[in-house]
């Protein structure tokens, strides 16, 4: 379950700073913490090729990137409770950090270091 739950976040964690790279003038420490997030989801793909069935983890893997693409869609359009925007974009940008420490933790605990 924690496999899947990190696969979700790493593809949320991407699609999220492609935004940020579109609309937001990046540095290098963007740059850096996504390097290292990318090496920690090639390890957590080869954790799901060793331990999964190849087709399980490409089919879970498509969905997950139609269901991410969606939702920032949708807060990109916004979200509106009564006039007010409920989830904005910065909400999502402040959430990079966090999300690919919970992706490297993740990967970390699958493997068992």
């Amino acid at each position: 379950m924690i496999f899947y739950i990190s696969l979700f976040m790493a593809f949320l964690y991407f699609k999220i700073a492609r935004v940020y790279k579109k609309e937001e003038k990046t540095n290098t420490n963007f740059w850096v913490q996504n390097f290292l997030v990318a090496i920690a989801v090639v390890a957590l793909f080869a954790y799901g090729f060793t331990h999964e069935s190849w087709y399980v983890v490409l089919t879970v893997s498509f969905l997950f990137f139609i269901f991410v693409s969606l939702i920032v869609s949708a807060v990109q359009l916004g979200i509106f409770i009564n006039g007010k925007p409920f989830i904005k974009i910065s909400h999502l940008y402040k959430s990079l950090a966090p999300l690919g420490m919970l992706i490297s933790f993740a990967d970390v605990y699958l493997w068992g270091i």
